[in-house]
């Protein structure tokens, strides 16, 4: 317990020296990392009932070579990819306003820099160290969160695609 106090302790005492904007750039990876979750899970446990049912509906029509079930076919596999790429690219927004946000972090603590300069002169190295905290640390939150999604939407889509072909060749037109 006494553990879960310290890191909590450190976690505010990092976004205090981070300032407002890496409060925001936490929520937003957060967001990020929940969707991409959800997008694991989907992936992993729920596709398989939704490929399942998609099989049994092409497998339970008496034809498949008309020119109607062909469009029946390539709606079926349309559905299994539009489940599979859902919220890509709401994810994808969210890992390119990461770094965005960290150029915000370091536009406001440069400012914050500035007004320490233009107070105090421009001699005083402690009083400008916080406004450098506050303008390098959200830029490397930024980024950090930003890596970790690229790589994983990555990853994302490439199952995705994987997946909604293993579909297509599922759905086989019978003679």
């Amino acid at each position: 317990m006494i553990a879960l106090a310290e890191m909590y302790d450190a976690i505010i005492e990092f976004m205090d020296t981070g300032g407002q904007v890496l409060t925001v750039i936490g929520f937003v990876i957060f967001i990020m990392w929940l969707m991409i979750f959800e997008r694991f899970v989907f992936i992993s446990l729920s596709y398989k009932t939704v490929k399942q049912h998609l099989i049994k509906t092409w497998e339970n029509r008496a034809e498949h070579t008309s020119w109607n079930s062909e469009q029946i076919r390539t709606a079926l596999i349309s559905r299994g990819a539009t489940k599979l790429n859902r919220n890509i690219v709401l994810i994808q927004s969210l890992v390119v306003l990461c770094p965005l946000l960290g150029l915000l972090g370091t536009v406001t603590g440069m400012i914050e820099v500035f007004d320490v300069m233009a107070i105090s002169g421009s001699g005083n190295a402690r009083s400008m160290a916080s406004g450098v905290s506050r303008a390098t640390i959200p830029t490397m939150a930024g980024m950090v969160g930003s890596l970790s999604g690229v790589f994983t939407v990555a990853w994302i889509k490439r199952n995705a695609k994987k997946e909604t072909e293993l579909l297509a060749d599922s759905l086989i037109v019978k003679h």
